[in-house]
C-alpha cells in the first residue's frame, strides 16, 4: 500500500487506515485479529482507536492482537482522549483529565507510547492552551510521537495549529485532523480542510463511505443486518438516506458499472485522492468488509469520472467562502 506524509511531518502512514470503532462491540476479538492480520498483510501501518469506544474495551483488545499477531513497529498506533460519558459534560480537554486518559489507554493498548494522540473534541469551557499543553507534555515525555485534533471547526482547528506553530521548538507542530468526509458529506470543505492544508495538517476521513450508504446497499431496502436496522445505530444512518443522498448513490452506482468494480471501490477511490487527504479511516464490522476496501488500491478514478462525482455532490457554498467578487 502506498504511504503518505501525515500533514507537514516525517511521520508516514498508510493512504488507508484501520478503524476500530466497532472493535469490542460489533467486532469479538476473532473477527479484529482477522481485520488487522489482513490490513498488514495489504501494507497498511495506521490504525486508529480512542479511549471512548466500547468504554475502553476497543483499545484493550488491541493490545491483546499486539502481542504476537502483527509486529509493533510494523503500525502507527494512533488514539483520542477528551470525549467522556459524565451525564454533565461530553467533553473535557484539562491538562489532568487529558493527561490520566493518556496514561490509561497505554495500560490498555499495553504499549509505551503511540504513535499519534490526538484530541477527540473541542473543549470551549477549558482554556485552549491548557488543552494544547498536554499535547506538548505528552511528546515531552515520550508518551507520544505525535499530535493532532479530531472534530474540530475550522476557526478552532486555524486558532490550535497556529498557537502550537507560534513557538517552535517549544510546542509540537499539529500532525492531523480527523473529521467525517465523503461524497454525502463534504462540509469540511468549507473552512476546515482549506486551514489545515495552509497549516500543513494532514487529514484522515472518518466514515468515508457516508455511514455505509455509499456501498449502495440501502438503494432499494434496509438490510436486516445493516446499521440502518440496528435500533441504535438506525439514528446514525438517517441523514444520508434522503433523496439528495439518493442522486449521489445513484451516481456511484452507474460510475461503478462503467468501470466494473463496486460502489464501494469508487466512492472510497475519489476521497483517497481529494486534494489534502492523507488517509481515510476504514471502520469495517468484518474481515471481508475491510478487505472489500483495500482492494481498491489499484484503482484510480479516470478524470471524467472524478469530475462528475464532484458535481452531484457539490455542497452549496456562498459568501464568505467563495470569492466575493465571483458572486
Amino acid at each position: 500500500m502506498e504511504q503518505r506524509h501525515l500533514g507537514r511531518t516525517g511521520l508516514r502512514v498508510s493512504r488507508l487506515g484501520l478503524g476500530t470503532l466497532n472493535w469490542a462491540r460489533d467486532t469479538d476479538e476473532r473477527e479484529a485479529a482477522d481485520q488487522l492480520k489482513s490490513f498488514w498483510e495489504a501494507g497498511g501501518t495506521l490504525v486508529d482507536t480512542a479511549d471512548i469506544y466500547a468504554d475502553g474495551g476497543a483499545e484493550y483488545l488491541l493490545g491483546r492482537l499486539l502481542e504476537g499477531l502483527v509486529p509493533r513497529h510494523d503500525l502507527v498506533i494512533a488514539t483520542k482522549a477528551g470525549s467522556v460519558l459524565a451525564p454533565d459534560r461530553r467533553v473535557d480537554g484539562s491538562r489532568r483529565h487529558l493527561l490520566a486518559a493518556l496514561d490509561a489507554s497505554l495500560v490498555r493498548l499495553r504499549i509505551d507510547h503511540v504513535d499519534l494522540w490526538q484530541l477527540h473534541a473541542f473543549d470551549p469551557d477549558t482554556p485552549l492552551e491548557e488543552t494544547l499543553q498536554a499535547l506538548d507534555l505528552a511528546v515531552a515525555t515520550g508518551r507520544a510521537r505525535y499530535v493532532g485534533l479530531a472534530n474540530f471547526s475550522g476557526w478552532q482547528l486555524a486558532k490550535a495549529a497556529t498557537w502550537q506553530l507560534a513557538a517552535p521548538g517549544v510546542r509540537n507542530r499539529l500532525a492531523s485532523a480527523q473529521l467525517e468526509y465523503s461524497l454525502l458529506q463534504r462540509g469540511v470543505e468549507r473552512e476546515v480542510l482549506p486551514a489545515a492544508q495552509d497549516l500543513g495538517m494532514g487529514l484522515l476521513p472518518s466514515s468515508p463511505l457516508g455511514r455505509g450508504v455509499l456501498t449502495g446497499k440501502y438503494r432499494h431496502a434496509t438490510p436486516a443486518d445493516s446499521r440502518g436496522a440496528s435500533e441504535q445505530l438506525a439514528p446514525f444512518v438517517a441523514p444520508y438516506l434522503d433523496e439528495t443522498a439518493s442522486r449521489v448513490v445513484e451516481a456511484v452506482s452507474t460510475a461503478a458499472d462503467g468501470l466494473a468494480v463496486t460502489p464501494l471501490h469508487v466512492a472510497l477511490s475519489w476521497l483517497r485522492d481529494r486534494p489534502g487527504v492523507t488517509a481515510p479511516i476504514l471502520g469495517a464490522r468484518t474481515a471481508p468488509q475491510l478487505r472489500a476496501s483495500l482492494s481498491v488500491e489499484a484503482l484510480t478514478l479516470p478524470d471524467e469520472i472524478r469530475r462528475a462525482l464532484d458535481d452531484v455532490s457539490a455542497p452549496v457554498h456562498h459568501y464568505p467562502d467563495h470569492n466575493w467578487s465571483t458572486l
